[in-house]
């Protein structure tokens, strides 16, 4: 019988894991490898931002990420990512910081590919993107704005110009178009 120890856990666990620190990847498994569609010598030693679909949402979401840890240790969300091939997917990440202090300088994340349920069927910006993301949480304008230090208005602007793109007449509907019902 094989032995069962924490390295084999890591590199067979069922959802993707990444070791970093300064977010850059240090180490991760095989499931993070197959969901991004890369090898692991494309990803050890390079910068998160290689799986983020713009420069833009790898620096926003990075500053949002070292708030929240500050705060509660831990983050959790579901946001678009970007595949090696390019292909643009739901993924719901979560990460642990190892100091509270230095929210960036040593963690621990998963990602669990959620593209079988749902499909980033239209283009969006990186503001859209991340406006859709908090959507999908059930937030309201004025937490969405919050989170993302915008103006609830600023909200309900995104949130317009994601009911034309997706050709919603609501807000119920968007959120359907958005979970893939």
């Amino acid at each position: 019988m094989p032995q069962l120890d924490y390295q084999t856990a890591f590199h067979l666990a069922p959802v993707g894991l990444v070791l970093s620190r300064k977010r850059i990847i240090e180490d991760c498994n095989a499931q993070l490898c197959a969901i991004f569609g890369v090898a692991p010598e494309a990803l050890l030693g390079r910068s998160f931002e290689v799986l983020y679909p713009s420069p833009v949402e790898f620096e926003r979401i990075g500053a949002r990420i070292a708030a929240l840890m500050q705060r509660q240790g831990s983050y959790a969300d579901d946001r678009i990512m970007k595949r090696a091939n390019g292909e643009l997917f739901w993924c719901h990440v979560t990460g642990r910081s190892l100091d509270l202090s230095a929210p960036h300088a040593a963690g621990v994340w998963t990602f669990e590919d959620l593209s079988a349920t749902r499909r980033v069927a239209i283009e969006l910006t990186p503001r859209e993107r991340e406006i859709a993301a908090q959507l999908v949480t059930g937030k309201t304008s004025k937490q969405i704005g919050r989170a993302l230090d915008i103006s609830p208005r600023t909200v309900d602007i995104y949130r317009a110009k994601l009911m034309r793109k997706y050709d919603t007449g609501n807000a119920t509907e968007l959120l359907q178009r958005l979970l893939g019902d």
